[in-house]
């Protein structure tokens, strides 16, 4: 029989002590002049992304409202058309003069029975006066 050994896997830690407070970074002014120049330029190119975005998605937005109110309008120019075939329906002098006649009982006016007033202009009337008797045909 073969017997097989395992290998032992053995881990050593060391620890080096490192001061590193006496380094110091040396910073050139000229590099710290063009980072500032590039982040300004990277700012101002984004805020003109953000810019065009928003102009973009605001231009569909009212895009969007324009079609809504377009059908609204287009609505309330059919509900204004039936109203005004509504009202000619109803003015009508056939119908009105059939509902008088058959459903309220009323009979036609006889010559005695009418007389013309003259009204003011527009102004309230307070008083008719008698202008003339009603022409019998």
């Amino acid at each position: 029989m073969v017997s097989k050994k395992k290998a032992v896997m053995m881990e050593v830690h060391t620890v080096k002590r490192i001061d590193n407070s006496r380094l110091v970074r040396h910073v050139e002014p000229v590099k710290m002049r063009k980072l500032y120049r590039t982040a300004a330029l990277g700012m101002v190119m984004a805020f003109f992304c953000t810019l065009y975005v928003y102009q973009h998605f605001r231009c569909i937005d009212l895009s969007f409202q324009l079609e809504d109110v377009k059908g609204k309008r287009e609505a309330a120019i059919d509900l204004n058309n039936n109203l005004r075939l509504d009202i000619a329906t109803l003015r009508d002098p056939k119908r009105i003069d059939y509902i008088a006649q058959h459903k309220l009982g009323l009979l036609p006016a006889t010559p005695g029975q009418v007389r013309e007033y003259q009204g003011t202009d527009g102004a309230e009337v307070t008083a008719a006066r008698f202008v003339r008797g009603n022409r019998v045909p």
